[in-house]
């Protein structure tokens, strides 16, 4: 059975919303379209100071409100498959970027637009190149630039949370090892070393490693460390001299990046001999959860909201980082993200919008 359309604000109906904006093709570098559009209709809005920077799109509520809050999503997807026309069916929309994040930009749309007297004074953030490397990022890019535009007291990223809260997010890693060997001919491997068979032990420790799943303010974090890249090979009569593993460590934010990297050393290091390298390439440290900040706590206990740990890394980190409180919170299923199948089902979009839109009118449970 078909359930009968939230509709908001003149009466929008914010699924029908969402397919209009994937149908706004947004990869990343190729945003500009969609933040076009964006700019266009946030203009319009006589309540709302709107600033570009480059492509990224700032709504700000300039009210004098006790609070302020800032509400953030990235405008770009990754490439289409296939699946770049939205397909509303029923309840269920489907089609690029439908689950990360388009519903979530949605929902910050017709919330800039239709509530111009908000509880709390309100800051829209959409920003670019979410989803390619963080040097890239668009967020990045607006902290570096105009930092003013992004204080605020708390802010809640549109990241796909089914409408649940997910509290703070893990540190993410790369590690390049370099393992060496000694070339010979096939045909007399013993003259050699061969850098691959090397790797067997490595592996199969990675394999076998046992996580740690720290509880941090209620949350369970579930960290991992995986090979997720092999190099080597000279030719197919060459016993190889070097062999090269990416291995890739998500941490709890309980660890620092230097404490992560010291650990995955350790698990490296009874496969090292001399000669033999290990070279962090990426990191982008966690976030702790932050879900006791009365904006945010509100939101939970006035909705009941399930709160659980990030487990993957968000911007939530770059606000965190800055002394802001964030957390993630928006429609749609983060196991569908970036897939051919990914979707966005009404009932995450509407709770999600009714939660923030109560928010936002009503203000937090403190003076």
């Amino acid at each position: 059975m078909t359930a009968s359309p939230l509709t908001v604000g003149a009466g929008v109906d914010l699924l029908a919303l969402t397919a209009e904006l994937v149908d706004v093709a947004s990869p990343s570098r190729e945003e500009a379209p969609l933040v076009d559009l964006l700019e266009d209709r946030l203009r319009a809005a006589a309540h709302l100071e709107v600033t570009r920077v480059g492509d990224n799109l700032v709504a700000r509520t300039r009210l004098g409100r006790r609070w302020r809050l800032a509400l953030a999503g990235h405008t770009d997807t990754v490439p289409a498959n296939g699946n770049d026309v939205a397909r509303l069916v029923g309840d269920r929309l489907s089609g690029v970027g439908s689950a990360d994040m388009k519903g979530g930009l949605a929902v910050m749309l017709q919330l800039a637009l239709e509530v111009s007297e908000p509880a709390v004074d309100c800051t829209y953030v959409f920003y670019a190149r979410e989803e390619v490397g963080s040097a890239e990022s668009g967020l990045g890019e607006l902290f570096d630039r105009r930092p003013d535009l992004l204080e605020a007291d708390a802010a809640l990223l549109g990241e796909p949370t089914e409408g649940a809260l997910e509290a703070g997010c893990q540190g993410t890693m790369r590690l390049r090892v370099t393992l060496r060997g000694a070339r010979a001919h096939t045909a007399r491997p013993w003259m050699g070393r061969n850098a691959i068979h090397r790797l067997a032990g490595l592996l199969g420790d990675l394999e076998a490693y046992v996580e740690r799943r720290p509880v941090i303010d209620g949350c369970e974090f579930r960290e991992a460390l995986q090979a997720v890249s092999v190099q080597a090979g000279v030719a197919g009569n060459v016993v190889p001299d070097q062999a090269e593993l990416v291995v890739n460590h998500r941490f709890a934010p309980d660890r620092s990046a230097e404490e992560a990297e010291a650990h995955v050393r350790e698990v490296l290091g009874p496969w090292l001999t001399d000669g033999d390298t290990v070279e962090r390439t990426e990191c982008a440290s966690g976030a702790a959860p932050s879900h006791t900040h009365p904006l945010i706590a509100t939101l939970v206990e006035r909705n009941d909201l399930a709160v659980r740990a990030k487990l993957g890394w968000t911007d939530v980190a770059r606000f965190a980082a800055r002394g802001v409180p964030a957390a993630n919170f928006g429609p749609g299923d983060s196991t569908v993200a970036h897939t051919q199948g990914e979707y966005l089902d009404r009932r995450h979009l509407d709770a999600v919008w009714t939660a923030t839109h109560d928010l936002v009118t009503r203000g937090p449970d403190v003076a």
